[in-house]
């Protein structure tokens, strides 16, 4: 080498294949961990969509099969035991199958099979009619408040809004048309009813056609003032409710709904504190309670 001339460096780069020192275990732990995933999940899965039986069965397959208490031999697996027989020693797997077995059980004898039988047909009628009141009350409300909308909704009867109470009884839903001072619904010991009447009759007909109920329909007098009960009286109210019969029926209000007409003069006070009040004179519409209709088989 020459004085003056700049020695000439190599300079070796070792390359390192695969990531330098990370490599690639980390691919291994990563697919490690997402089976593990994928079986967690999967095992959630099987867990949520098996029954409680099929998870009790599952259990019962792992569970040990029966261990005795003792150490001794008679105790133990090699315990006396038979095919078709227990054992005298140990009771061996044959009970445990035939406990578990669900063929194994005795069946129960014809009476008790009768009594559950006909619990559950007590049970499912009293649950017919349950729903069944309880759909009439929604429908009774519901037309009882078409009725009140009605009153309002028509001068003409706003007016007379007074002459009507309407309520529920265990008979089902009644619909009065009562007298008030001044404003009588028959005229004196008359009885066709007069327009008042005939209007509110038609008023009360659009309700009953709403509902497939009968009705019944009855006539109450008032008392006289000095508390004496008229003969009368109970024709006259069996006339005056057979009159509104055929108003309603005239409304469009179907024959073969009417169940009863009666006439029960002052038997029945709507005001027992004071039977002489005009109150007392009215005409009673009931749409009645319907019952279920029971299964023919059906016995108490």
């Amino acid at each position: 080498m020459a004085l003056g001339e700049q020695p000439i460096l190599i300079k070796k780069v070792k390359k390192v294949s695969g990531g330098g020192h990370h490599g690639g275990a980390w691919k291994v732990a990563y697919a490690d961990f997402v089976t593990a995933m994928m079986a967690f999940f999967l095992l959630m899965w099987l867990i949520n969509t098996t029954s409680p039986e099929q998870k009790r069965g599952i259990a019962d397959y792992f569970a040990p099969a029966s261990v005795s208490e003792t150490t001794s031999g008679s105790g133990g697996i090699l315990g006396g035991t038979a095919l078709g027989d227990d054992g005298a020693k140990a009771s061996g797997s044959m009970s445990i199958m035939e406990e578990t077995a669900p063929e194994a059980k005795k069946p129960d004898d014809g009476k008790t099979q009768d009594a559950t039988k006909s619990g559950d047909q007590q049970a499912s009628a009293e649950a017919m009619r349950e729903a069944l009141q309880k759909r009439e009350e929604a429908a009774f409300a519901s037309a009882a408040q078409s009725l009140r909308q009605a009153l309002q909704d028509m001068p003409e009867l706003a007016e007379l809004s007074k002459n009507i109470i309407v309520d529920q009884t265990p008979e089902g839903l009644r619909i009065q048309l009562v007298d008030q001072e001044g404003r009588s619904l028959f005229d004196q010991g008359s009885t066709q009813p007069n327009a008042r009447a005939k209007l509110l009759l038609r008023a009360v007909s659009k309700v009953i056609n709403q509902l497939p109920n009968r009705i019944t329909i009855s006539g109450h007098t008032s008392a006289s003032l000095n508390g004496a009960k008229a003969d009368g009286d109970w024709s006259l109210s069996s006339a005056r409710a057979d009159s509104s019969r055929k108003v309603l029926q005239a409304s469009g209000v179907d024959a073969d709904r009417v169940y009863q007409v009666s006439g029960k003069a002052n038997s029945e006070p709507l005001y027992p504190d004071d039977p002489t009040l005009p109150g007392n004179r009215r005409i009673a519409i009931v749409l009645l309670r319907e019952a279920p209709v029971l299964p023919p088989d059906h016995g108490f």
